[in-house]
C-alpha cells in the first residue's frame, strides 16, 4: 500500500491518546461520541472513537480525525486536514481543507467551491469532486470517481492495483467506474493499475492516460454502465 494510506498510524495513536483521557470527555477529543465544532470557537484539533465530527458553517478546526465515524464540514468551514477510518468525508459549499482528506472504508464527497490544497484518497467509496477543486490528486483501490460540475482536479488520478494481502482490500469483485464530466479538468496523469470503465466527456480536459482506454461521451451523463 502506497505511504498515502498510512492513515492507520495516527489514527491508531489518536485510539491511545483518548483511551488515556476521559471516556466520554468534553471538548474537542472523545471516546463513544461525536464532536461539533461551532462557529467562533477557537481552532484546535478534533478528534474521537466511535464518533463523528462535524464543523458548522463558517467554523474552523485544525486536524480532525476519527475511528468508526464520518467527518462534516458545513459551508465555509475550513480545517488543516481530516482523516477517518471506516467513515466518510463531506465537505459542503465553499468548505476549505489546506492538507489532505483520507478515509478508509468511505465516501468522499466535495460540493461546488470546496477546496482541498492536498490529496483526497481512500481505499472503499464513492469520491464526488463536483465543481470542486483538488490540488494533489485523486486516489482509490476499489472506489469509483466522479469529477463533474466543471471541477478542477490537479496531480492526476491514480487507481491502485488491489493488495490481496492487504487489511483495507476485502476481495470486492467489482470494476471501479471513473467518470469526468463535461467542464471537468484533469491535470496530470491518469493512471490505472487495475480494470477500470473510464468515461470522459468530449468537453472535459484530461492529461495523459496510462492503463485504461477512455470511452468518449456527449451530453450531461455517460452511457449506462
Amino acid at each position: 500500500m502506497n505511504a498515502r494510506f498510512f492513515i492507520l498510524l495516527p489514527l491508531l495513536l489518536l485510539t491511545t491518546a483518548c483511551v488515556a483521557g476521559d471516556e466520554g470527555g468534553s471538548g474537542t477529543s472523545k471516546v463513544n461520541g461525536s464532536v461539533n465544532i461551532e462557529a467562533g470557537q477557537a481552532p484546535a484539533d478534533a478528534n474521537t472513537v466511535n464518533g463523528s465530527i462535524r464543523v458548522a458553517d463558517k467554523a474552523k478546526v485544525e486536524d480532525a480525525s476519527t475511528v468508526n465515524g464520518s467527518i462534516s464540514l458545513g459551508d465555509q468551514a475550513t480545517a488543516k486536514s481530516v482523516n477517518t477510518v471506516n467513515g466518510s468525508v463531506k465537505l459542503d459549499h465553499g468548505a476549505q481543507v489546506s492538507g489532505n482528506i483520507e478515509s478508509v472504508n468511505g465516501s468522499l464527497k466535495l460540493a461546488p467551491g470546496a477546496e482541498v490544497g492536498g490529496h483526497a484518497t481512500n481505499v472503499n467509496g464513492h469520491i464526488i469532486v463536483d465543481g470542486a477543486h483538488v490540488g494533489a490528486g485523486l486516489e482509490t483501490v476499489d472506489g469509483d470517481i466522479d469529477v463533474i460540475g466543471g471541477a478542477r482536479v490537479d496531480g492526476g488520478i491514480l487507481v491502485r492495483k488491489p493488495d490481496s494481502g492487504g487489511w483495507f482490500h476485502f476481495g470486492i469483485d467489482r470494476t471501479p467506474v471513473v467518470t469526468i464530466g463535461p467542464g471537468a479538468t484533469v491535470n496530470g496523469t491518469l493512471k490505472f493499475e487495475r480494470e477500470v470503465k473510464l468515461y470522459v466527456s468530449d468537453k472535459a480536459h484530461v492529461g495523459q492516460i496510462v492503463g485504461a482506454t477512455p470511452v468518449k461521451f456527449s451530453g450531461e451523463q455517460p452511457p449506462a454502465n
